[in-house]
């Protein structure tokens, strides 16, 4: 909530001669924050109450001079934010029953021991994390918030964990996701030393980097913002709201956004880009070699040969073309925040409020959409991983107390044999 907007409800208050109690303030913020059956968020409210307010008083106030982000776009972008809260619900709940069969699969004996599975089964593992702990923030925010107007402490602990946690799971996510590029990147382009390069010891330590290095990188998060309280009145008298606030005008402030924009999202998102490019043209050119190979191979002897390595090709284009989608689909969800990231920084706290605000439930579905997606992508591109999960969940599991009397029956059965 902006200084300005709590000082434009002041003046309203004023101009009326008091004539608004406290708690009739209160209760027309409630009526419109439920107006056409949505909720919006509190600033919302306050500026449609404002625009009230001045019409039945013939008020003139100090108008907003930032005009980043007008037009009808933004009427849609608040359209789709009073609805967030329900969506983002639904997302969260696919999204963790999603990467737990993730987990389910990749944890399998047949697929446990590649270290891309590995790495796939821990960036399922943070996805889970990052939907978990959003389903209670969305809850309150969304869906409790807008009715009660009421910021507790304890609202504004949880939201700072929530901002801190959020991130750091979901920049382990980002370096997961960069070291699965990384890893398919060497096992293409140096497949004869793959073996040397692309050990179960160095995928655990990607691994271990992937997890340490988010809450390094989000240092300036954790010094940046903090509780701050506001006095309120309410319907009781005097009180405090809580809420989570930083030094606009610090050079830390502003380090803030140039770390997370430039070293979180887009520096990740420029490698990313060029390692695409790269298995791309990798892929355009073992198409190419499998079809040379084909139209070459007319002696018998050398026939077998051929189909054995245009089987393991394709089995190896699959993979990548899989780890292609998911890399995309990475760079559609994140270079968009780094993008406003970086340009709040650029043009400072009004872009921020103005744009970043607007777009950021937007920004929350795609990235909770992106890792709620990737077992749609594995079963679709992976007939390894279809056929692990089918296994997994068509085989039917024999009582326990029946593997005695089989295991003895055919015990008997073995001594009855060998005694005739």
């Amino acid at each position: 909530m902006s200084n300005q907007t709590l000082l434009d409800i002041f003046l309203l208050w004023t101009a009326a001669n008091k004539s608004m109690s406290k708690q009739e303030l209160l209760l027309m913020l409630k009526e419109h924050s439920l107006k056409d059956g949505g909720r919006e968020d509190l600033e919302s409210v306050l500026e449609v109450a404002i625009k009230d307010a001045q019409s039945n008083l013939n008020l003139t106030l100090k108008t907003d001079t930032c005009g980043f982000c007008d037009g009808d776009f933004r009427e849609v972008m608040m359209a789709y934010n009073r609805i967030h809260g329900y969506v983002s619900l639904v997302v969260c709940t696919v999204g963790v029953l999603a990467n737990a069969l993730n987990v389910a699969v990749l944890t399998r004996r047949e697929l446990a021991a590649a270290p891309i599975n590995r790495l796939l089964k821990w960036l399922a593992v943070a996805d889970v994390f990052v939907m978990l702990e959003y389903v209670p923030f969305v809850v309150y925010r969304y869906l409790v918030l807008p009715e009660t107007l009421d910021f507790p402490y304890s609202w504004a602990v949880y939201l700072l964990f929530h901002m801190h946690f959020a991130q750091i799971m979901h920049t382990a996510s980002i370096c997961l996701t960069l070291s699965l590029a990384i890893w398919r990147y060497i096992a293409i382009k140096y497949s004869d030393k793959s073996h040397i390069l692309c050990t179960e010891r160095r995928c655990s330590i990607a691994i271990v980097l992937s997890f340490m290095l988010p809450p390094i990188l989000c240092i300036p998060t954790f010094m940046v913002f903090d509780i701050h309280t506001k006095p309120v009145s309410d319907s009781s008298g005097h009180g405090i709201a809580y809420h989570i606030d930083a030094d606009k005008q610090g050079r830390l402030y502003q380090a803030n956004f140039w770390v997370h924009a430039v070293l979180i999202k887009l520096l990740p998102c420029s490698i990313l880009t060029v390692i695409i490019v790269w298995l791309i043209r990798a892929l355009y050119s073992a198409n190419r070699h499998q079809k040379n190979l084909r139209n070459y191979s007319a002696c018998p002897s050398a026939e077998k040969t051929v189909q054995r390595q245009h089987k393991a090709d394709k089995r190896t284009d699959r993979t990548t073309k899989m780890l292609l989608a998911v890399l995309l689909l990475f760079l559609v969800t994140e270079v968009p925040q780094g993008i406003l990231g970086l340009m709040s920084g650029l043009l400072g706290w009004c872009f921020f409020k103005r744009c970043y605000d607007l777009f950021g439930e937007l920004m929350d579905f795609l990235a909770l959409v992106n890792g709620a997606i990737n077992f749609v992508l594995y079963c679709s591109m992976s007939r390894q991983f279809r056929q692990t999960f089918r296994q997994m969940a068509l085989r039917p599991r024999a009582p326990r107390h029946a593997e005695p009397d089989e295991s003895h029956h055919q015990q008997t059965r073995f001594t009855e044999k060998v005694k005739r």
